[in-house]
């Protein structure tokens, strides 16, 4: 079976970055994605990305709101009860794999 994604977008905000009691970080983005057909107020997908470890890094480093990017990846869904109503909760996400900054950072220095 495959689980593959690629996608190309825009941050639509900083990445978080969280650093675990481990020292391990974990970077979370919102890539917009713009839908391929032309519609009057036209419409993105905003997808949830998780990057871990030095791609985390490479991430908190370089990546502001609003810079083109090429995610590659897999598919994630993580699960949980909702602790008020006992309910289960989902939430599908892309595990970045690999990330390209697709335009200029003219604050980079990598």
């Amino acid at each position: 079976m495959l689980n593959q994604v690629s996608l190309v977008g825009r941050l639509a905000r900083n990445p978080e970055v969280k650093t675990f009691s481990s020292g391990v970080k974990k970077a979370n983005l919102v890539v917009a994605v713009d839908r391929e057909y032309k519609a009057k107020g036209q419409k993105a997908d905003f997808i949830y990305v998780e990057a871990w470890r030095k791609l985390a890094e490479h991430c908190a480093k370089f990546l502001k709101k609003g810079r083109l990017v090429a995610i590659e990846g897999r598919i994630q869904v993580d699960s949980w009860e909702d602790k008020e109503t006992g309910d289960m909760c989902y939430k599908t996400g892309i595990l970045a794999k690999n990330v390209k900054f697709l335009d200029k950072n003219n604050e980079a220095t990598a």
